[in-house]
């Protein structure tokens, strides 16, 4: 049994201000730590829980049927969040929590092909229904496509390098697993970098599984739903592991909770935008959770309420 430790959680379930009766959805069930301990409090209300993984879901219901009964499972993209609770006449809830990170089982489980520790197929589909693949990007995309996913989505300062060699070698032969572009990687990095802190392929593989499962546009897509969504007072809890994520959200709650007057225009009384950031700055994990949870290092906590 592969065991998943849940980021930021104490914070996350604090934030959303849970109500015995209260509509809440977790957008990004995975392990169900962060949905176990929603049912846990509300006695009277229901959880939606989302995840487009089989296996994550089928871990969950193993943990939420030890809590209670009210919750619905659904295996669906949370970019499908407004028509998959509109097919179950959702149309209001009170707490929307997203958690952006890789599921520790997804990482350990080395046949999905998410780590660059474990030799396994070029993988890293969240939804193995889905087509598109690690393989097929590393073997078939252009350099200059190379380049720019590896530098947007994962903020390598070594992407050009990286890419050429990628071009380089699949003339040769497929790059096929994981371990095989882990040497390609490495083989295109001077010594001074392979020398760093951290592992060379770190950056890569978290930009090939953005692009895999097109992460960005489908939490861009989920968050425009998910404000629409809010009953008053409700809240929106976003965690984020890597920069464009939380540059997504951050923009997104920034605009919805300001309004915009042109400059120099006079207004008596300025009105007030219809949500409101909970914290003016993201909530970081504690020293103590650092130290237990190598995996929350990079994660920062949003959070966003409707206040009318």
């Amino acid at each position: 049994m592969y065991k998943h430790i849940s980021v930021l959680l104490e914070e996350s379930i604090k934030a959303l201000e849970i109500k015995e009766n209260g509509i809440y959805v977790d957008m990004t069930c995975g392990g169900a730590g962060h949905s176990r301990r929603i049912l846990e409090k509300i006695k009277n209300g229901h959880l939606y829980a989302f995840d487009q993984d089989s296996y994550a879901l089928n871990r969950s219901k193993e943990v939420l049927d030890k809590v209670g009964s009210n919750y619905t499972l659904i295996k669906s993209n949370f970019r499908n969040l407004k028509y998959e609770l509109n097919k179950l006449n959702i149309d209001k809830v009170d707490g929307i929590l997203y958690d952006l990170g890789v599921s520790s089982f997804q990482l350990d489980m080395k046949e999905r092909g998410f780590s660059y520790n474990e030799d396994a197929p070029l993988d890293m589909r969240m939804d193995e229904t889905k087509t598109l693949t690690a393989r097929d990007i590393v073997n078939n995309y252009s350099y200059s496509d190379l380049v720019h996913i590896l530098f947007k989505y994962g903020d390598e300062v070594n992407a050009k390098k990286i890419a050429n060699m990628i071009c380089k070698e699949r003339e040769i032969k497929p790059i096929n697993t994981t371990l095989e572009l882990v040497d390609v990687i490495k083989k295109s990095l001077p010594q001074k970098v392979l020398k760093q802190k951290g592992h060379p392929a770190k950056l890569t593989f978290q930009a090939l599984r953005i692009e895999v499962n097109d992460e960005l546009k489908a939490l861009e897509e989920s968050l425009e739903q998910a404000l629409t969504l809010l009953n008053i007072g409700g809240i929106i809890a976003v965690i984020t592991f890597q920069p464009e994520e939380d540059k997504i959200v951050k923009h997104i709650f920034k605009k919805a909770s300001t309004i915009d007057i042109p400059i120099g225009l006079p207004i008596a009384n300025v009105p007030e935008a219809d949500f409101q950031m909970v914290n003016k700055k993201p909530i970081l994990p504690t020293d103590e959770e650092l130290k237990a949870n190598n995996r929350s290092h990079s994660a920062k906590l949003r959070v966003l309420r409707r206040v009318k």
